[in-house]
C-alpha cells in the first residue's frame, strides 16, 4: 500500500483542524485567531527563510536549518490557503501549468 503524498495528507489534516475547536491543536488555534494572525506567521517564516538562506552559504548545518525554515514557510502557507478555502493542489496545478511556458513569458502575461 502506497502512502499518500505528504502535501495531500497535510492538506487533509489542515482541512479537518480548521473546523475543530481543539485546545491542543496549533492549526485550530491559528484558524481561531484569523487570517491576520496566519499572515503574520507566513511573513515571519518568510523572513526566517531569507536569513537561513544567507547562512546556508557557509556550511551543511546551515543548509539543514534552511530546509527546516522552508518547511515552516510551506506549512504556514498551507494554513493560509486552508483559511481561504483553497487547496494546496491549486498551487501544484498552477506550477504544472507553468511547465508549458517560459518563465519570462509567464511573467509578461501577468502584466497584461
Amino acid at each position: 500500500m502506497q502512502a499518500k503524498p505528504v502535501i495531500e495528507h497535510l492538506s487533509e489534516i489542515l482541512k479537518t483542524r480548521k473546523s475543530e475547536n481543539r485546545d491542543d491543536s496549533y492549526v485550530a488555534s491559528l484558524h481561531r485567531a484569523g487570517l491576520n494572525k496566519i499572515l503574520e506567521k507566513v511573513g515571519e517564516e518568510a523572513t526566517e527563510v531569507i536569513v537561513a538562506a544567507k547562512d546556508a552559504q557557509r556550511d551543511a548545518e546551515n543548509k539543514a536549518a534552511l530546509v527546516h525554515e522552508v518547511a515552516d514557510l510551506w506549512f504556514h502557507s498551507m494554513v493560509m490557503l486552508s483559511e481561504l478555502d483553497l487547496e494546496a493542489q491549486a498551487v501544484l496545478d498552477e506550477l504544472a501549468r507553468r511547465f508549458e511556458i517560459s518563465g519570462f513569458e509567464e511573467k509578461a502575461q501577468r502584466g497584461q
